[in-house]
């Protein structure tokens, strides 16, 4: 059996620089009636930054939602029209301050479906050169290098927390142990 909502009314609630939402009453499967409220984002580019020594760049930045300092894979949202590869290579030069030669896509993730149409690009980026970050005015953060075993372990005792950074890291991980001669 398919199960479908069918959107009867939808209105506004609020629309700022990176999100609106929107209240939908949705029709169910069952003929009842419910509301949603979705939260409509532009989308995001997620980078994992690997050297030739299996080690992985993260950063370290404070986000107001947890109160805390979180260890992340460099991300941004993506700019209207704006190419998810394109996106990626500017985060990844902005926050750390790399570039990469090789993008390569790895899959895509929804980071919350039950309330936002948020859409995840993650992307793993290699033959990296070093130069200057260029953060925004308002991004303050610091760039750690990890090997990626550590960076597993951190995983798996809850230091690393985000999860489009658990997602990369895994991925490259697996990638690494099926086709080790093709990563590195």
């Amino acid at each position: 059996m398919n199960f479908n909502e069918k959107t009867i009314n939808k209105r506004n609630i609020y629309s700022g620089k990176v999100i609106t939402l929107d209240i939908h009453n949705v029709q169910l499967t069952n003929a009842a009636i419910a509301e949603r409220e979705i939260i409509t984002h532009p989308g995001g580019v997620a980078v994992i930054p690997i050297n030739k020594d299996n080690e992985i760049y993260l950063v370290k930045q404070f986000r107001k939602p947890y109160e805390a300092e979180i260890l992340e894979i460099p991300a941004g949202k993506l700019e209207k029209g704006e190419l998810p590869e394109t996106c990626g290579s500017r985060e990844l030069k902005e926050e750390t301050g790399l570039t990469a030669s090789k993008i390569i896509f790895l899959t895509q993730m929804y980071p919350s479906p039950g309330y936002t149409d948020e859409v995840v690009h993650i992307y793993m980026a290699e033959d990296l050169v070093e130069g200057e970050a260029a953060r925004d005015e308002d991004e303050f953060l610091n760039v750690y290098k990890y090997k990626l075993d550590e960076a597993v372990q951190m995983i798996k005792e809850g230091i690393i927390k985000d999860a489009k950074t658990i997602i990369a890291v895994m991925m490259v991980k697996l990638l690494i142990e099926k086709q080790p001669a093709d990563i590195a």
